[in-house]
């Protein structure tokens, strides 16, 4: 799980401080940060490629690298800095600078950097100082991306040291049609089947249900574009994310069967409707559509407020308002939730939640679902708790009468919360429609 990155500004010293507690050792964090061959698979923004060409970690050494996007977008960035302090495992001062590709140092560009590595409970907190000639140097460095860029890296180093401790799933990588990075875990024999997770929830969330399914298929297990070790673009679209389902299903072989839960559910049928022949099943867990009274819909500029929300890092009010309107959990609730470290989780995420509501679109607005969105003929199984709230069970039977070859199955004692907290329940349904269905 990532931890909350915390941003200052001290305009005084013409200072920006970007910091990060992560579950490791400051000795591993400080190799991390200081061998190239750990360097580079974490170094840069998510989605740019890192190449080392020097790295003298000594006083007076220097470092020389560049930075690249991976669809090969602008130019590549050269830089080039000198080290001035050097005291492991707690701290690194060097003065990084901008160069052409000659390695001459762009004039004007200089940016004086301290990096801590200081020991705290359960990890090591580490500090990223960045001190400006100029006040506007500061403001320009962050209208750049400068915070966006070293969030990124932070998410990088953290992810890539815990897969050193076996601490993470190894991941492979397909790319998607605009260049998006996606990763994914595959695991078991059988049938290709691709799990995909819901709003404020990545990869992790799913890989006990990932582990169960892998008894009877080959499950694919990726993190939805923006989240976790996948990469993102700046413009969105669902048909942007049913591309990156139609790449695993190319790394898959050419088809496979799909599983969604919650909003992923909608993402699954979306994809089923545009990419035909390829995808054989479908397997739905509550899709959260409001088709009645059942509760109030989702405000009409839900995902405009979101995104507002996001352009300020207003996070944490981002996580709540998706809470409150689009989960409908009530107000008091939300003070319990946020006290648990899975709020941490989501405001990493946050970004990505109107991606979800884009998929929703009209589909929770208290209207009848629409007649001509899903063409979907294939052998479909809709899901849902016993102990579900209503709204799941209308769902689930609007669906079946829409789709000729759905059928709808009730899961026992369970709830929304089942593919997390009864993933061997979900799995055995699963298993048994793929023995008994069409």
């Amino acid at each position: 799980m990532k931890s909350k990155t915390t941003i200052r500004k001290n305009r005084d010293r013409r200072e920006l401080i970007v910091e990060r507690n992560v579950a490791l050792p400051a000795q591993m964090a400080w190799e991390g940060w200081t061998e190239p061959k750990h360097i580079t698979k974490w170094w840069g923004p998510k989605g740019w490629t890192t190449t080392v060409y020097e790295m003298d970690v000594r006083p007076g050494g220097v470092w020389r690298y560049s930075l690249q996007a991976n669809d090969n977008s602008g130019e590549e960035a050269y830089c080039r800095a000198t080290y001035e302090e050097v005291d492991a495992p707690g701290k690194l001062v060097y003065i990084d600078t901008f160069a052409d590709r000659d390695w001459n140092i762009v004039s004007n560009s200089e940016m004086y950097t301290t990096v801590l590595f200081e020991e705290k409970r359960g990890g090591t907190q580490i500090s990223i100082v960045t001190r400006f000639a100029t006040n506007e140097q500061l403001d320009n460095a962050e209208a750049m991306g400068m915070i966006e860029g070293y969030t990124d890296a932070y998410d990088r180093l953290e992810e890539y040291l815990e897969t050193l401790t076996g601490g993470k799933d190894t991941m492979e990588t397909v790319i998607s049609k605009d260049g998006t990075q996606v990763a994914y875990t595959k695991r078991g024999t059988g049938p290709a089947i691709i799990l995909i997770s819901s709003a404020a929830a990545d990869h992790k969330d799913a890989s006990p249900l990932a582990e169960h399914l892998a008894a009877n298929f080959t499950v694919y297990n990726y993190d939805r574009r923006g989240r976790g070790r996948s990469t993102d673009t700046l413009s969105y679209a669902t048909a942007c994310e049913v591309e990156d389902i139609e790449a695993l299903i190319a790394a898959a072989e050419g088809q496979a069967y799909l599983f969604g839960s919650s909003s992923g559910a909608v993402l699954a049928l979306d994809a089923a409707n545009s990419l035909g022949d390829s995808v054989a099943k479908l397997f739905l867990y509550e899709p959260p559509f409001i088709i009645n009274d059942s509760r109030k819909p989702v405000p009409s500029d839900y995902v405009e407020h979101l995104n507002a929300l996001i352009k300020v890092e207003k996070r944490s009010e981002a996580v709540e308002y998706f809470a409150s309107e689009a989960l409908g959990i009530p107000e008091e609730y939300i003070g319990y939730m946020k006290a648990d470290p899975s709020w941490n989780k989501m405001e990493s995420l946050a970004h990505t939640l109107a991606y979800d509501g884009i998929i929703m679109g009209a589909t929770q607005s208290g209207n009848p679902l629409p007649t001509d969105r899903w063409n979907v003929t294939i052998p479909t199984l809709i899901m849902t708790g016993e102990n579900s709230e209503p709204l799941f069970h209308d769902a689930a039977r609007a669906l079946v009468e829409l789709l000729p070859k759905a059928a709808s199955h009730s899961l026992a004692g369970q709830d929304h919360s089942a593919v997390v907290m009864a993933p061997d329940v979900v799995a055995k349904a699963i298993a048994d429609f793929e023995r008994g269905g069409e």
